[in-house]
């Protein structure tokens, strides 16, 4: 989501994600440019939905977790979610569950014709925004400001609507042994659902989520088709989930 930002923007906005009653004065000089060079920045970061400004200064819109999710394994997040998105062809019927690597396969879509994208995720409707070419659907629900998600039955419910041929979900840990895990009980429920209302179902996650559980337990890696991940996975691994029937490719 802030891979659209410049260098001093994405400072200025961890910086604000840290303290937000800095002043565009305090950040003039911390970045030792002009008051007018700032308000410039900080008109931009609003505009790009990043930021919602304030009299003197400006907060961050999305949630400290969502701005510090952003922050980690940034460059392999990318290749992970551009690799996702060279899966989707012309046509396509496609779920994208909730997650900063999952959202950021719509950033990458441009070009492709006729998609129709059904999902629980806000952060995907920036770039569903600016691409004529996605049929964006986003189910109702509860809204979750730290994952930027729609979650409840309500959200259960309309998913029952569709079905789609790819569907592309996150995690916050996955092992072979202990399979997809997460720290929230209602987004299980989702992913679950999810899993449930497609033809492939694609897990997505950098190689940091390896070996880290979560709270609740979602599926089985075999309930999986195919992982993208990054090449920080070990050979080790990587073996042990081929031998679930897994495809795993490494962006």
């Amino acid at each position: 989501m802030n891979g659209n930002l410049s260098e001093r923007e994405r400072k200025i906005l961890n910086i604000l994600s840290e303290d937000e009653s800095l002043s565009v004065s305090d950040l003039s000089k911390k970045f030792d440019v002009s008051a007018v060079t700032i308000r410039n920045d900080l008109s931009n970061l609003a505009d790009k939905g990043m930021i919602v400004r304030t009299r003197g200064g400006a907060v961050p819109a999305f949630h400290p977790s969502i701005i510090d999710r952003q922050k980690h394994m940034t460059e392999a997040k990318v290749r992970i979610a551009q690799t996702a998105a060279n899966l989707i062809e012309n046509g396509d019927t496609v779920m994208i569950g909730a997650g900063t690597t999952t959202a950021l396969i719509a950033k990458y879509l441009l070009g492709k014709q006729d998609l129709n994208i059904v999902t629980n995720s806000t952060l995907i409707v920036p770039y569903a925004r600016v691409n004529p070419s996605i049929h964006l659907t986003v189910v109702g629900g509860e809204f979750r400001p730290a994952t930027e998600s729609l979650v409840g039955p309500i959200t259960l419910r309309e998913l029952e609507q569709f079905h789609v041929k790819k569907a592309f979900i996150g995690t916050d840990g996955f092992s072979a042994e202990k399979g997809l895990t997460t720290h929230l009980v209602d987004g299980a429920e989702v992913i679950k659902k999810i899993a449930n209302h497609c033809d492939t179902i694609i897990l997505i996650a950098d190689s940091s989520k390896y070996g880290r559980e979560g709270f609740v337990k979602i599926l089985p890696l075999t309930e999986f088709d195919m992982i993208i991940t990054d090449s920080g996975i070990s050979l080790e691994v990587e073996q042990k989930l081929r031998e679930q029937g897994i495809q795993v490719i490494k962006a």
